[in-house]
């Protein structure tokens, strides 16, 4: 039993310090991000005839990943898409399943001080795409602004953990071709998840 923990211990040391070489040297690299997590989402409004009454949304789960390139040391760029689901209640007397498809664009800016954590802010701009069950919800766009760090555990592997806000424009929610509220796309998100690295 000690014999094993003593090989995981220096395994694991080896694994940390062999990390340093890898975030100094971002410049021409590719890699590919997973991740999963908690989104919570804004409040819409649904038109009634005593005016407008807030349509509620559940706390909900997100995942996705995408593409990253190493521009400099520093800047990098990302293409992401994510896949979010949740419900809602106040469309009509029933709750809703909801979900969004976020394809985001943009681009981070990374404080390599030490090699093996990396903290990172970015920003961009989103394509939203909206799902409310039977009723109809337009694509609008968003920007995003991100915080987060990277864990390298290798020289081509590091954990990453990231807090995103994303602000949008409001999207027409129709039925049956009548207008019936305005969905909020807006929302905040927290993840955890895998970068990895290639060349």
């Amino acid at each position: 039993m000690r014999k094993s923990l003593l090989i995981t211990a220096i395994a694991l040391v080896a694994m940390l310090t062999g990390s340093n070489a890898m975030a100094e040297n971002l410049r021409g690299k590719f890699g590919i991000t997973g991740r999963l997590g908690a989104i919570f989402p804004a409040e819409s409004e649904r038109n009634h005839q005593d005016g407008k009454l807030v349509v509620e949304t559940d706390p909900g789960f997100v995942g996705g990943g995408g593409l990253f390139y190493g521009v400099d040391d520093h800047v990098a760029l990302e293409l992401n898409v994510d896949h979010s689901l949740f419900h809602t209640k106040g469309w009509s007397d029933k709750s809703r399943r909801a979900s969004m498809n976020d394809v985001s664009m943009g681009a981070q800016y990374r404080f390599n001080d030490r090699n093996d954590v990396v903290p990172y802010l970015g920003g961009g701009l989103d394509v939203l795409i909206p799902d409310l069950d039977d009723l109809q919800v337009d694509t609008v766009l968003g920007l995003h602004l991100t915080a987060g760090v990277d864990f390298f555990v290798s020289r081509n592997l590091a954990f990453t953990a990231e807090l995103k806000g994303l602000g949008a424009f409001d999207a027409d929610v129709n039925r049956l071709g009548t207008k019936v509220g305005d969905y909020d796309p807006s929302n905040i998100s927290t993840t955890v998840g895998l970068r990895l690295f290639f060349n």
